[in-house]
């Protein structure tokens, strides 16, 4: 066979790649863990009491902007490192860029109260259900975004775990802020900025085990 007819029957019915399948599939699998969370949150601890008033919507609304804003830039750069070669095109500096951003906000708001109320704001009531539950919940949706990332074959297996736990943690985190009555922006950025990022440690930590192929 000639090399000519070899690349004509080669390329005979050669359908196009389908680029979309890699983030397809990751935020199907994103997707199914936020509802597990959601439905796990409502079920084990239910929702805050004041849900209905207009002021507590506020502060659960600033809460969620963080929490999603870490789950969307890290499901961003996780598609792009679920592919082999894919971390040439990722940069953690932007994932953390809610990290700052809420940290800046949580010192301003420091500055303003007096000291002796510090630990009051930064504690709250429930801080140390907030460091048990946030990695606990993040427990499904870690499993199903790694499951989905893992079929990808990525190369970088310690930064996809990272980013992995990252969207776990923060959804995660999304479903716990419908529950916790803690509102102050020191507490969110120190026990659920924390948490979050306890998640990416996990992740990264088993990235190399469980996305290994």
């Amino acid at each position: 066979m000639k090399t000519d007819d070899l690349i004509d029957m080669l390329s005979t019915n050669v359908q196009p790649a389908d680029t979309r399948k890699v983030a397809r599939s990751i935020v199907l699998a994103v997707a199914v863990g936020a509802v597990a969370v959601v439905g796990l949150v409502f079920l084990a601890f239910g929702t805050r009491a004041d849900m209905g008033h207009a002021g507590s919507l506020v502060h659960l609304v600033a809460k969620l902007v963080f929490s999603l804003a870490v789950v969307g830039l890290s499901l961003l750069y996780l598609i792009r490192l679920a592919r082999p070669g894919g971390e040439r095109r990722v940069s953690l500096a932007v994932v953390a860029l809610p990290f700052v951003a809420i940290i800046a906000l949580a010192v301003g708001v420091l500055s303003m109260v007096p000291q002796g109320h510090w630990d009051d704001v930064v504690l709250g009531d429930q801080w140390l259900e907030c460091l048990i539950s946030i990695p606990l919940i993040a427990v499904v949706p870690f499993a199903a975004t790694m499951w989905a990332v893992r079929q990808h074959m990525p190369t970088d297996l310690r930064r996809a775990g990272a980013l992995a736990g990252l969207v776990a943690g923060g959804i995660s985190a999304t479903g716990y802020a419908l529950h916790c009555m803690d509102d102050s922006v020191p507490f969110v950025a120190v026990w659920y900025g924390a948490t979050i990022v306890l998640c990416a440690a996990a992740g990264a930590h088993l990235g190399p085990k469980l996305l290994r192929w």
